[in-house]
């Protein structure tokens, strides 16, 4: 059974990313930043539909906990699909900016993406298959307001992905990003109400957390092996 680690699992969206990947049939690990609780949860209900999960808690933003924590991981094998869904906002206009704010959502996407992304990629090497799928943004790609500091660390992804394609490609591992739009949640209800995502969307209408998921899992199954490199939007036709 091929193992999966989904960071930022014990969320709306990693939770739905982490019980797609168990329904097909791959080994999750769930992981929290000091949520561990929302994890094991998110984990428990995997088992309870007759998947295979457990939980695990680091943070993404301290190389040696992370490297800890995935040492402890990599006792039991390699991760051969690796979702990186961790990411924090804190918005404020440009002008406006605290440093921490800054500082503290790049730690969290992109300091993040080579504290868990790095210490995985040679033991999944060695297996020559691996998937790396990394959540960005329409912010990204499109930019928004107050969220200079989001759309920075997102976009980075998109760079270290199509780098870390070409590194990989001849392993049998690839790498791809996807970048959500406006996707049903309780952070997403509050910044929205439903006029506004008629007039921002064409489709008129919020994703949903499965739409999102569904994409990863074609992107983490075998179907999607000559796909890598890119960045593939789920947004509803903003971008």
């Amino acid at each position: 059974m091929k193992r999966a680690l989904v960071t930022g699992g014990s969320g709306d969206l990693g939770g739905a990313i982490a019980r797609r990947l168990a329904r097909d049939g791959l080994h999750v690990i769930v992981h929290a930043n000091a949520r561990l609780e929302a994890a094991e949860a998110v984990a428990a209900g995997i088992r309870a539909e007759g998947g295979s999960a457990e939980a695990v808690a680091f943070d993404v933003t301290d190389a040696q906990d992370s490297a800890a924590a995935l040492a402890r991981v990599l006792d039991a094998g390699p991760v051969q699909v690796l979702v990186n869904n961790a990411g924090i906002h804190d918005d404020a206009v440009f002008p406006g900016m605290r440093a921490e704010q800054w500082h503290r959502v790049i730690a969290v996407s992109l300091h993040g993406f080579f504290h868990v992304t790095q210490p995985l990629s040679l033991p999944m090497a060695r297996t020559r298959w691996g998937r790396i799928i990394s959540i960005s943004s329409v912010a990204a790609v499109m930019g928004n307001r107050g969220q200079a500091n989001y759309a920075a660390a997102k976009s980075a992804l998109h760079g270290a992905s199509k780098s870390l394609a070409l590194e990989l490609a001849s392993r049998g591992i690839t790498v791809n990003v996807v970048a959500p739009g406006i996707i049903a949640s309780a952070m997403a209800d509050r910044a929205f109400d439903p006029e506004a995502i008629a007039r921002l969307v064409p489709a008129r209408r919020a994703g949903s957390a499965d739409e999102v998921a569904a994409l990863v899992a074609f992107l983490a199954g075998p179907d999607a092996g000559y796909i890598t490199g890119q960045v593939i939007s789920i947004n509803g036709g903003m971008a």
